[in-house]
């Protein structure tokens, strides 16, 4: 059985962590409404943009089609573009993601593709580094949140463009987390490029009713400034919603630490109590004893 002195300490302890743990949960509240409010806002113009490029791309065929918009015209080798958080403390979402991620890797695999990976945030890069540190080709860092807007997504966006265009791909994909609410984010896939394929995935393709299009400038024109445009946004969207993933999990994540914590104070405080009691009842004894030995 533990000393006095050592539950003491052990309670001191479990109080200071208690601490942290609270001032880590209101530290990520106060983040998680600017993370969430950025996300909700980031979607109507990704969904805009989306409806957008499929009303272009419905008239684009045939060789003079841009690459980002209709690929390669094979899928031999796979770009897993793997998004998480820098830091951890926050449950299980930067381990859904890579679950995720990971579960791809094996799929495609075993379909006989080839499989590189360009992973976003160092929880990303240590997870995968195990099994498939030969697989990733680059890392980006995110310090922090607030550093996440249309510059970073331009950054990352370059690079991905710049491998296509080496020819280093066919088909690049995704992975990220989707915000749901403050208790659920969702790990989610999505192509990328080519765009044509992402477009037919998340939209609708708009029914014309026989109504010609006349585009100045041409279709192509207008496609080879919004398709690079069309890729930040993807990645800059998918960057707000891991934000706003991230701040909700490491909330959720904190409160039930507090709670743990507290429940922690409150055995051994009881622990300690009943030990107390103990000596002072032996000490009790070993005087009522001398004394009736006298």
């Amino acid at each position: 059985m533990a000393s006095l002195k050592e539950l003491k300490n052990r309670i001191n302890s479990v109080e200071s962590t208690k601490k942290i743990t609270k001032a880590m949960q209101m530290v990520a509240a106060a983040k998680l409404r600017k993370a969430q409010e950025a996300a909700e806002a980031a979607r109507p113009y990704a969904e805009r943009m989306a409806a957008v490029m499929a009303n272009l791309s419905s008239a684009m065929e045939g060789p003079d089609a841009p690459r980002l918009l209709v690929g390669t015209g094979k899928d031999d080798v796979h770009l897993l573009v793997v998004a998480t958080a820098d830091r951890g403390l926050c449950g299980g979402f930067n381990t859904n993601i890579a679950r995720l991620a990971r579960e791809r890797v094996a799929a495609l695999v075993g379909a006989g593709k080839t499989v590189k990976i360009l992973t976003v945030g160092k929880k990303g890069y240590e997870a995968l580094k195990r099994l498939h540190k030969d697989k990733i080709v680059d890392t980006v860092e995110l310090k922090d949140v607030k550093s996440i807007d249309g510059s970073t997504a331009a950054m990352i966006g370059d690079k991905i463009r710049t491998l296509f265009e080496a020819g280093e791909f066919d088909v690049c994909e995704v992975v990220s987390s989707e915000f749901v609410s403050v208790i659920s984010q969702k790990p989610r896939a999505q192509t990328l490029i080519p765009a044509r394929d992402a477009i037919d995935e998340t939209v609708e393709r708009p029914d014309l009713k026989g109504a010609i299009y006349s585009y100045e400038p041409d279709e192509e024109s207008i496609l080879e400034v919004l398709l690079p445009r069309y890729v930040d946004t993807v990645i800059l969207s998918a960057l707000l919603e891991n934000a706003a993933g991230e701040m909700g999990a490491k909330m959720a994540a904190m409160d039930s630490a507090t709670r743990n914590a507290g429940e922690l104070i409150d055995k051994l405080n009881l622990e300690y109590n009943r030990s107390r009691q103990a000596k002072i009842t032996k000490e009790l004894i070993e005087i009522i004893s001398g004394a009736e030995a006298l």
